[in-house]
């Protein structure tokens, strides 16, 4: 069972987030909560498989949350899905910094709410499809500085065609089927990319991608 903790500050949200994934047969709300102090004491507490945090709360806010839950610098981070009303460059920027393993909208669905628990869950990250390379090459080009210092261990080539699949939002299985790899082959290469980036989750190499320039010319239009 996946074992979730929602936080949000709307009682018809949160309830409404408990009916949806507690009719999954894999899935299972083990707290709900509506303010942000709450939210990480239960997560510390309960110690879920996945955190789903609404931006604005009381308390502390939901990039907060994230940031004291699975920032850079907590020893064993939890996966945090940021959802929310407001589709703000931001916001989204400010999640996947603090380390958030996900980015969904509230009018996603609820087929799409499912699917960024599950994929958080393994490991992937889902972004809202209405925000995934917008947001993501935005993040690049407002951040894109002097070229990156050259990797002590360089990407091989088939490793940038995983990360810049992985830049577009694909899940593994999707990068699988578009690269003709198997599942196994397609996490290898995203954990040996991790290991040479640095980086702790598919979302930070999305990140990488676009803010180095990585992203082949036909990707950017």
């Amino acid at each position: 069972m996946i074992r979730v903790l929602i936080a949000d500050d709307q009682d018809m949200v949160r309830a409404g987030f408990r009916m949806i994934l507690g009719a999954q047969d894999d899935i299972e709300v083990v707290a709900d909560v509506a303010d942000g102090i709450e939210a990480v004491r239960r997560a510390r507490e309960l110690r879920p498989d996945v955190c789903l945090a609404d931006i604005r709360m009381p308390g502390i806010d939901g990039l907060e949350v994230t940031q004291r839950l699975a920032g850079p610098e907590v020893a064993d981070p939890l996966k945090v899905v940021v959802v929310t009303t407001f589709d703000l460059d931001e916001y989204v920027h400010t999640a996947l910094q603090n380390g958030a393993s996900g980015f969904l909208l509230k009018d996603a669905g609820p087929a799409l709410l499912v699917e960024a628990v599950r994929a958080a869950s393994r490991g992937d990250a889902l972004v809202s499809p209405q925000v995934t390379v917008r947001l993501l090459r935005h993040f690049g080009d407002h951040q894109r500085a002097a070229p990156a210092d050259p990797l002590p261990d360089p990407l091989t080539d088939r490793e940038l065609d995983v990360v810049r699949a992985a830049a577009h939002g694909l899940t593994n299985g999707e990068i699988g089927a578009r690269l003709y790899m198997s599942l196994s082959t397609v996490k290898t290469h995203l954990a040996s990319v991790q290991g040479k980036l640095g980086v702790r989750n598919r979302v930070e190499i999305a990140a990488w991608a676009w803010r180095n320039g990585v992203m082949d010319a036909a990707d950017e239009h």
